[in-house]
């Protein structure tokens, strides 16, 4: 085994945020194209239902576009088709190019059906398909002829068809073709797209895929932070990563307080030295791709941050739905916010610093941010 190259854990967390682009005004520029860049840099954008904010989806491209537009989302969706809904580490949008990375799993749920899908017929499924295929694209709403029946889940719906719809999603038979808030409209996946789907890819290329999107969007990598929500996945990257170290495209890192996890980077993460510019601001949504792996942001950051909208209210510290707030490269608080739509003013519900936060300057640069912050979450009603 190779020694390890040594860094500091705040060089480690400049390569992270330059990964993520978070150290630039405009990384991907503006316009409908800056979110199919964003999300392809990326490698997924999460997908969530809690809107005391802007959802999680709008928020994480908004950091990283000034300009963006809630409606760039649905043209990337449903016009352009660059990205598509399916579930990485959780239900998320993807880009298109990745396509046939995610034909296995959706094989997979097609040929050996999660219990959840039980209650589905095989008829009823195969019915539904067929009047999609005739009637167009249906979303929920638009069936009022199923024969009601009672919930079994908080989540689930009275109608069989939601089941069925769901069902065909992740074997992908159907693909989202259009998103309204959280109603979805689903049409089949190679009408929608207008190609047939492609050759799956194998189990080998889907671990490259998850190491090459890695060190895109992350820099310095980690076996757990390549593999998030699918560790089986760790011995074929594992034998990737040690066939890239021989050939020196990877070199191992040791990351200073990292409890010795061993990490890799390629030798170009450490040409550029800059630190993030000191008055850069991010308010990031507790889903953001930087803040979502919780123990690796421990490690980098300091901070342990916790999602507290499903803990007591007795027992919560930061708030019901904290942002981490980074200034530079440091989180330096966590405020809580929730968007009055109906006054129009974003409210702090509680603002806590942490860290080395609260220095001077450092609550003039967030309320600025805040206010633009505010801008976005007001500029129209959420999707």
């Amino acid at each position: 085994m190779k020694k390890a190259y040594g860094i500091p854990a705040a060089q480690a967390r400049a390569i992270w945020m330059r990964a993520q682009r978070l150290d630039e005004a405009e990384p991907f520029g503006a316009g409908p194209s800056a979110t199919r860049a964003a999300v392809e840099h990326l490698g997924y954008v999460q997908i969530d239902t809690i809107n005391v904010i802007e959802r999680s989806h709008h928020h994480i491209l908004y950091t990283r576009i000034p300009g963006y537009r809630r409606e760039d989302l649905g043209t990337a969706l449903s016009d352009d088709k660059s990205v598509f809904e399916y579930w990485t580490h959780a239900l998320s949008y993807v880009p298109v190019r990745d396509y046939r990375f995610f034909l296995p799993a959706m094989r997979r749920h097609g040929k050996e059906p999660e219990s959840w899908f039980a209650s589905v017929a095989r008829k009823d499924y195969l019915a539904l398909l067929r009047r999609i295929r005739a009637e167009g694209a249906l979303s929920i709403r638009d069936i009022d002829d199923d024969i009601l029946v009672e919930k079994d889940h908080p989540w689930a719906s009275r109608k069989p068809s939601k089941r069925a719809m769901q069902l065909g999603f992740y074997a992908g038979d159907l693909t989202v073709s259009r998103r309204d808030g959280m109603l979805k409209t689903y049409d089949l996946t190679e009408r929608h797209f207008g190609w047939e789907r492609p050759k799956p890819a194998s189990d080998t290329q889907y671990a490259g895929y998850l190491l090459d999107r890695a060190l895109r969007s992350q820099g310095v990598v980690s076996l757990d932070s390549i593999c998030y929500g699918g560790l089986k996945w760790k011995p074929k990257v594992q034998s990737l990563i040690n066939g890239a170290v021989r050939r020196r495209e990877l070199v191992p890192v040791e990351i200073e307080g990292g409890e010795g996890v061993r990490h890799w980077a390629a030798p170009a993460a450490f040409e550029r030295q800059e630190a993030v510019p000191a008055e850069r601001v991010h308010i990031l949504s507790p889903f953001d791709p930087l803040v979502i792996q919780r123990p690796r942001f421990k490690m980098l950051f300091g901070h342990d941050h916790r999602f507290e909208a499903y803990v007591p209210a007795a027992k919560r510290v930061l708030g019901y739905f904290a942002l981490p707030v980074t200034v530079g490269d440091a989180v330096v608080a966590a405020i809580d916010l929730k968007t009055d739509r109906k006054a129009g003013k974003l409210l702090i519900q509680k603002w806590t610093w942490l860290g080395d936060g609260g220095q001077a300057g450092h609550k003039a640069l967030i309320e600025a941010e805040l206010d633009r912050f505010e801008r976005f979450q007001l500029a129209s009603a959420s999707e």
